[in-house]
């Protein structure tokens, strides 16, 4: 990750449909599909985005 210009916040071992979850700090939604593609296509993960917001952004988005 560190590699892409990402930077890993949070890491866990969950039970359930997957098996790890990683919050990880990004400069951009591109770098976070540029790491995607990357680890995907080694075939042994199956990866799911979910691109957050600060509630202050959010909520400013929505003015």
């Amino acid at each position: 990750m560190e590699e892409f210009g990402c930077h890993v916040l949070h890491q866990w071992a969950v039970l359930g449909e997957f098996d790890f979850v990683n919050v990880v700090e990004a400069p951009d939604i591109a770098t976070v599909a540029k790491v995607s593609v990357a680890l995907g296509a080694r075939g042994s993960a199956r990866i799911e985005t979910l691109p957050a917001l600060e509630i202050d952004e959010f909520l400013r988005t929505l003015e």
